[in-house]
C-alpha cells in the first residue's frame, strides 16, 4: 500500500514555507536571468532594445500563459491523485497533460508565428524598436512547446510533494542561460538575437532536467498516449481552460498596459520593460507562493482536510503581506542604484523612482489574487479563477489605466495596474474563504483521528472545524 501523501499530514504552516522557498529558488534564477539580460543590453547603450524586449516581453507571455494554465492543471490532477494514494493515475495523467500541453502549444504558437510583426505594431512597436523585437522574437516564439512542456513536467514534481527537485529543474535551466548569454551577446556579438538565441538553449535545458527527475526518480511513466489523452480531456479539461482563460486575462490586460505606455514614447516603455525584469526577481517569493500551495490544497482537498485548506491559505496571505513590506523597503532604498545600473533617464528613471516610492506595497493584493486563484483551481472552481482574473482586467486594469493615464500620465498606467489589483484581489478572496466555510459543512462526517488534529494545529492559523466536528461524532456515539 502507498504511504499518505506528503501535505495531508504535519504543519500547513511549515509545507507552505518549504514548498514556496524552494520553488521561489528556481523562479529567482529564472527572473534573475532576465534581469541580467536587460542589463547586459543596457550596456550597448541603445535605449530601444529595452523597449523591444518590453514588447517582445509582453508578447510572449502571452503565449506562455497557456502553459501556466496547462501547468495550473497538471498540478491539480497529480496532487489529487497523489492525495489519493493512487500513483497509477498519476502517471497517467501526467501522460496526457504533456501530450495535451504539447498539441496546445503548437496551436498557439504557429498563428503568432505568421502574424508576428502584426502583433508587435499593436502592442505599439514601430520603426527600430519593431525591428529589434522582430530580430528577438522570431528565434524565440518557435520554442514556446518546449517552454509549456517543461513547465508541465515541473508542475508534475510539485504535484508529487517534490519540491527540491522541482526547484533543481528551473534551477539548472536559469544557470544555462546565464551562462551563454555573454556568450552570445558580446563574445559572439549576436546582442539581442545572442539573449534569444542563449534562452531557448535554456529551454531545452529545462524539459531535459525536468522528465528526466519525473521519470527516473519518481518512476512516473511518461508514455503519451492520443487515445488516452482523449479519454482524460474530460478530467483535464474543466481545469486547463479555465485556467489558461485565468492567465490569460493578465497578458490582455498589460497588453493594455503596454499600449498607453507606447502613447508616451520609447523612454516610457523602456522604464516599464525595466520594471518588467525587476519586479518579477523582487516579487518572486510571491509568483513562487501561488504554485505552491496550489498541491498542498489539491492534496488536502482530496482527503476532505478543508480545515486545513483554510489554514494553507492564512499562512499563503502572512506570508504575502510580511514580504511584500520587506520588499517595498529594499526597492525604495535601492531606487537609485536601479536607475543608475540600467543607465535610465527622462520618463524611464521617473517611472522607476515612481514605482520604487509609492506602488510597491500594492502589489500585495496581486499577491491575495493569486493565492484565491490557485485556491480555486484546486477546489473545482476554476471558472472562478477565469472570471475574477477578467474582471480584474476588464473592469479594473483597462479602465483605470485610462482615467489614470488622463490624469497623472505615464506613473498613472502604473498606478492604474495596480488599482485594479486592490479591488478584485479583496473579493476573490472573501469568495474563496466562503466556499470553504460551505465545503467544510458538507463534509461534517470527515475523519478527525487525534493525530491529524494535532498535526493540523501545527499551524498558527489552524481551524477548530475539525476539533468540533470530532466532538460533534463523539458525543453522537456515547448517546
Amino acid at each position: 500500500m502507498m504511504k499518505s501523501a506528503k501535505f495531508v499530514q504535519g504543519s500547513t504552516f511549515r509545507h507552505v514555507s518549504v514548498m514556496t522557498l524552494s520553488s521561489t529558488v528556481g523562479l529567482l534564477a529564472l527572473f534573475a536571468v532576465d534581469l541580467v539580460d536587460m542589463y547586459f543590453l543596457s550596456l550597448l547603450g541603445q535605449e530601444e532594445l529595452a523597449a523591444a524586449i518590453g514588447f517582445s516581453g509582453t508578447l510572449l507571455f502571452f503565449l506562455t500563459s497557456v502553459g501556466i494554465g496547462i501547468q495550473i492543471a497538471m498540478g491539480a490532477l497529480v496532487s489529487r491523485a497523489e492525495g489519493a494514494s493512487n500513483r497509477e493515475l498519476a502517471s497517467q495523467y501526467c501522460s496526457s497533460v504533456l501530450l495535451f500541453s504539447l498539441i496546445a502549444a503548437l496551436l498557439v504558437t504557429l498563428p503568432a508565428w505568421f502574424w508576428l510583426e502584426d502583433l508587435l505594431m499593436f502592442l505599439g512597436a514601430r520603426d527600430v524598436t519593431l525591428s529589434l523585437a522582430m530580430d528577438y522574437s522570431q528565434i524565440l516564439l518557435p520554442s514556446t512547446p518546449l517552454l509549456v512542456c517543461g513547465m508541465s513536467a515541473a508542475a508534475t514534481l510539485r504535484g508529487l510533494g517534490d519540491a527540491r527537485n522541482a526547484m533543481y529543474t528551473t534551477l539548472g535551466a536559469a544557470i544555462v542561460n546565464a551562462l551563454l548569454n555573454p556568450l552570445f551577446i558580446f563574445t559572439f556579438g549576436l546582442e539581442i538575437q545572442g539573449a534569444a538565441i542563449a534562452s531557448v538553449i535554456s529551454r531545452v535545458a529545462l524539459v531535459g532536467i525536468a522528465l528526466y527527475v519525473v521519470i527516473r526518480r519518481h518512476q512516473i511513466h511518461c508514455k503519451p498516449d492520443f487515445a488516452q489523452m482523449r479519454r482524460d480531456l474530460t478530467a483535464i479539461l474543466p481545469i486547463a481552460v479555465p485556467a489558461v482563460l485565468t492567465n490569460l486575462a493578465t497578458p490582455i490586460g498589460g497588453s493594455y498596459v503596454l499600449r498607453t505606455m507606447a502613447s508616451f514614447g520609447d523612454s516610457a516603455v523602456a522604464g516599464a520593460a525595466i520594471l518588467g525584469r525587476v519586479t518579477p526577481v523582487a516579487f518572486a517569493l510571491i509568483f513562487a507562493l501561488s504554485g505552491a500551495i496550489g498541491p498542498i490544497i489539491g492534496q488536502n482537498a482530496g482527503a476532505d482536510r478543508y480545515d486545513r485548506v483554510r489554514a494553507t491559505l492564512l499562512n499563503a496571505l502572512l506570508i504575502n503581506f510580511v514580504y511584500i513590506l520587506f520588499v517595498w523597503l529594499v526597492l525604495y532604498l535601492a531606487g537609485d542604484m536601479i536607475i543608475s545600473a540600467f543607465s535610465a533617464s527622462g520618463d524611464a528613471a521617473y517611472l522607476i523612482d515612481f514605482y520604487t516610492t509609492w506602488l510597491v506595497i500594492g502589489f500585495s493584493f496581486n499577491g491575495v489574487l493569486f493565492i484565491a486563484n490557485a485556491a480555486s483551481n484546486n477546489l473545482n472552481h476554476a471558472t472562478q479563477a477565469t472570471l475574477f482574473n477578467f474582471a480584474k482586467a476588464l473592469f479594473g486594469t483597462i479602465p483605470l489605466v485610462y482615467l489614470f493615464a488622463q490624469w497623472f500620465g505615464a506613473a498613472g498606467v502604473l498606478a492604474g495596474e495596480l488599482a485594479g489589483a486592490v479591488v478584485w484581489g479583496t473579493i476573490a478572496l472573501a469568495v474563496v474563504f466562503w466556499q470553504i466555510r460551505q465545503l467544510e459543512r458538507e463534509h461534517t462526517s470527515v475523519s478527525c483521528t487525534e493525530p491529524e488534529v494535532t498535526e493540523a494545529m501545527a499551524s498558527p492559523f489552524s481551524s477548530s472545524q475539525c476539533q468540533l466536528g470530532c466532538s460533534y461524532v463523539k458525543s453522537s456515539e456515547d448517546k
